[in-house]
C-alpha cells in the first residue's frame, strides 16, 4: 500500500485505466522506471489489446498491481449487481476493480463498502466513473476516504451523469469537507439519493450542507444521521431545507438538534411543501420541543411519517402531537412512532377518537402507563402562614400571645406556644408547627422566642421578590433565546434565497424559474448582520475586512448572478452617471451634499426617481457671499 506522499505525487487519468495494443496478448508490459519521466509516471501499466473480455482484463490488472483477484467478482461478471463489501480490496484491488470496470456494460449496482480503498483507491474508481456511465447506484460506505476522497467524490460528480443512488456512509468526512458536496449538487441533479451518515459534520458542515439542498433541484432522499448538527448547524440547515422543492425522504436522526433545532425545524415545515418522510429520532427533543415542531404541522399538508423516538418525550408531547392532526384537518400525517414513550388513557381515548376520522393514521407508543408528571406542591413557610394571618385580622404578635405571655417577653415556653397555636384558627398542620418551635428554639431550652415571627417579615418580603426576579429572568432569557434563534434562520433563508426567489407564503412556490444561485456560506455567528431592510436592498452592519457575497439587485442582465465586494465600499464597482460638471465641482458637490453620494452608491438608484440635485454652482456662490458678510461685520468691530 502507497504512502501519503507517493500517492500525492502520483495523478491519475484515463490513460492509466486504458488499454493499448500489445504483440504478445499474454505479457503484460511494465514501463522502466529509469527511462520514464516523471511526469510519465502516471502511465505504470499498459494493457494488451482491447478485444479482451472482462474477466481477462480482470485478470491482467490484478497480476499487474500485484493483488490478489476476488473469485466473487469473476462468478458475478455480467450481472446487474455486483455486491463486493466486506472483501479487504483495499486501494490496489479498487484500483484493478476499476481498471476491469471502465468497458463493462452489465453493471448498474456496484457495492464496495467496509473495504478500506482509501481516497487513493476512491480515485481509481471516480476515473472509472468519468468513463463508464452504465454504473447507477455506487456505496463506498466505511472506507476511510476522509477530505481527500470526498474532493475526489465531488469533482466526479460534476462531470458523471449516470450516478443515481451514492452511498458515502461513514467516511469521516470533517464538516468542511461538506464544501465540496454543496459545490458539487448545485449543478449535479441527477444524483436522486444521498447517504453522508455517521461522518463529522458539525456546525459549519450544517451551513454547507444547508447550501446544498438550497441550490439542488435534484435530491429526493437525503441521510444525515449520526452526525454533530446540533443547534446552530439545525438552523443552518433548516434555512436550506425550508426553500428546497425536492426532499422527500430526510434522515436527521442521532443529531443533537434539541429544542432549538425543532424550533428551527418547525418554521421550515410551514413553508416546505415537498417533504414526506421525517426522522427525528433521538435528538433531545423535549414536550417542548415538540410543541415548537408542531406549530410548523400545523401549516403543513405533505409529511405523512414523523418519527420522534427516543427523545425526552412523556405524555404530554405525546398528546401535543396527535392534537395537531385532530385540529389540522388538511394534514397529511398518516404515521407516528413514539415507541419509547407510555401513555395514559386519556392518550388511548383521544387516540380513538382521532382514528374514527383519520382512519389510515398510525401511532407506535410504547404502552400504557404512563401519567402526566404532577408538579409538587410548593412549601409553605409556617411563619409565612402566622405573618399573613395576623395580617387579615390586623392584629399585632402581642396581640396574638397576649393570654400566655402576660410579662410582655415576648418569650414562652414550648408547651404553651405549641397549645396556644393549635387551639387558633391559623391553618398550620402538626409537623408545620413543629418546624416552626425547632426554628424558634434552635437551642433546644423549651423557650421560644416568637420575636422572631416580627424579625422575618421583611426577610420574606425580601425573598419574594428575588424569587419573582429570577423566574422572569429566566422566561425573559428562554424569550431571547427563542427570538435569536428565529432571527439567525430568518437571516439564513436570506441568505440561501436568491433575490428573486424569495418566499411569499407557506406552501407558496418560487418564483424565479432559472434556478437558485450558489453563494458563499457565511458562518451562522455572522448570519445576523445581513438585514433584508424594507427599501428591498441588504444593509451590512458587520464591517470587518472579509468579504462578503450579496446577491445582485437590479438589472439581471447587466451583472452576473453575484459578485463580491470588499468592505466598506461595497458598491464601488457600480458605475456612476456620468455628468456635463468638471470634475472639481463633481467633488464639491458631492462633499457639500451627502444625500446625492449615498444615492450614487445605492442598489436601488436605477428603480427609482429621486429629487433632482441642486446646481454646485450656485452653492458656491453663496458660500462666498456669506464669507464677504462675514468679513465686513468683522471690519465693523474693529
Amino acid at each position: 500500500m502507497r504512502g501519503d506522499e507517493d500517492f500525492s505525487v502520483h495523478s491519475l487519468s484515463l490513460d492509466s485505466l486504458s488499454l493499448t495494443d500489445c504483440e504478445n496478448p499474454h505479457d503484460v508490459i511494465l514501463e522502466d522506471e529509469g527511462d520514464t519521466e516523471p511526469d510519465a509516471q502516471v502511465s505504470e501499466l499498459k494493457l494488451i489489446r482491447e478485444d479482451l473480455s472482462t474477466e481477462e482484463l480482470y485478470l491482467q490488472a490484478c497480476k499487474l498491481v500485484g493483488v490478489v483477484p476476488v473469485r466473487y467478482f469473476l462468478r458475478n461478471l455480467g450481472s446487474a449487481t455486483i455486491n463486493l463489501n466486506h472483501h479487504g480490496l483495499g486501494p490496489l484491488g479498487a484500483k484493478a476493480l476499476a481498471i476491469a470496470l471502465v468497458t463493462d456494460m452489465h453493471t448498474t449496482t456496484l457495492e464496495l463498502a467496509d473495504n478500506f480503498i482509501l481516497a487513493e483507491g476512491a480515485r481509481y474508481l471516480m476515473e472509472m466513473l468519468r468513463a463508464n456511465f452504465t454504473i447507477h447506484n455506487l456505496d463506498l460506505s466505511d472506507n476511510h476516504l476522509q477530505s481527500a476522497g470526498a474532493e475526489c467524490v465531488a469533482k466526479m460528480l460534476l462531470e458523471n451523469i449516470s450516478i443515481k443512488s451514492l452511498k458515502l456512509s461513514g467516511n469521516k468526512f470533517a464538516e468542511d469537507d461538506a464544501r465540496w458536496f454543496a459545490d458539487a449538487f448545485a449543478s449535479n441533479y441527477r444524483v436522486k439519493e444521498l447517504d453522508l451518515s455517521h461522518n463529522q459534520f458539525c456546525g459549519r458542515g450544517g451551513e454547507h450542507l444547508g447550501q446544498m439542498i438550497a441550490n439542488n433541484d435534484g435530491l429526493e432522499v437525503l441521510d444525515l444521521s449520526w452526525n454533530h448538527l446540533r443547534m446552530k448547524g439545525a438552523v443552518a440547515f433548516c434555512a436550506g431545507l425550508k426553500v428546497n422543492t425536492t426532499l422527500k425522504h430526510l434522515d436527521l436522526s442521532f443529531n443533537g438538534f434539541g429544542n432549538e433545532g425543532a424550533l428551527a425545524l418547525g418554521e421550515a415545515l410551514k413553508f416546505n411543501n415537498t417533504l414526506v418522510h421525517l426522522d427525528l429520532n433521538n435528538n433531545r427533543i423535549s414536550d417542548e420541543g415538540a410543541s415548537l415542531l408542531c406549530k410548523g404541522l400545523e401549516a403543513n399538508d405533505t409529511l405523512r411519517v414523523l418519527q420522534l423516538a427516543y427523545n425526552s418525550l412523556t405524555v404530554e408531547g405525546a398528546l401535543t402531537l396527535i392534537s395537531v392532526v385532530k385540529n389540522t384537518p388538511k394534514t397529511a400525517i398518516e404515521e407516528i412512532n413514539i415507541c419509547n414513550v407510555l401513555v395514559n388513557e386519556n392518550f388511548v381515548q383521544l387516540l380513538e377518537l382521532i382514528c374514527q376520522e383519520h382512519p389510515s393514521l398510525e401511532v407506535q407508543y410504547g404502552g400504557v402507563g404512563g401519567f402526566i408528571a404532577k408538579k409538587p406542591r410548593k412549601r409553605i413557610d409556617p411563619m409565612k402562614v402566622i405573618q399573613d394571618y395576623l395580617d387579615q385580622r390586623k392584629l399585632r404578635l402581642w396581640d396574638f400571645f397576649r393570654n400566655i405571655d402576660k410579662d410582655g417577653t415576648m418569650r414562652v415556653p414550648v408547651v404553651d406556644f405549641r397549645k396556644a397555636v393549635q387551639q387558633s384558627s391559623i391553618p398550620l398542620e402538626k409537623f408545620q408547627i413543629e418546624e416552626l418551635i425547632q426554628r424558634l428554639d434552635r437551642d433546644r431550652t423549651g423557650i421560644v422566642d416568637y420575636r422572631g415571627l416580627a424579625d422575618t417579615r421583611k426577610q420574606m418580603m425580601r425573598d419574594h421578590r428575588r424569587q419573582l426576579r429570577k423566574v422572569e429572568s429566566r422566561q425573559k432569557k428562554e424569550k431571547q433565546k427563542s427570538d435569536r434563534i428565529l432571527k439567525t434562520f430568518e437571516s439564513a433563508v436570506e441568505a440561501v434565497t436568491p433575490r428573486s426567489s424569495m418566499i411569499i407564503s407557506p406552501g407558496a412556490a418560487k418564483e424565479d424559474s432559472s434556478g437558485l444561485q450558489p453563494f458563499s456560506a457565511t458562518p451562522l455567528s455572522s448570519w445576523h448582520h445581513i438585514i433584508m431592510s424594507n427599501s428591498r436592498r441588504y444593509s451590512v452592519n458587520n464591517m470587518s475586512s472579509e468579504h462578503v457575497h450579496l446577491p445582485m439587485i437590479g438589472n439581471p442582465s447587466s451583472s452576473p448572478g453575484m459578485r463580491s465586494y470588499s468592505q466598506p465600499n461595497l458598491f464601488a464597482s457600480i458605475p456612476k452617471p456620468s455628468t456635463s460638471k468638471p470634475a472639481s465641482a463633481q467633488g464639491m458637490h458631492s462633499r457639500s451634499n451627502p444625500s446625492v453620494s449615498s444615492s450614487k452608491l445605492s442598489p436601488t438608484a436605477n428603480l427609482t426617481r429621486s429629487r433632482p440635485a441642486l446646481n454646485t454652482e450656485p452653492d458656491s456662490k453663496t458660500r462666498g457671499k456669506g464669507k464677504k458678510k462675514k468679513t465686513k461685520k468683522r471690519k465693523e468691530k474693529i
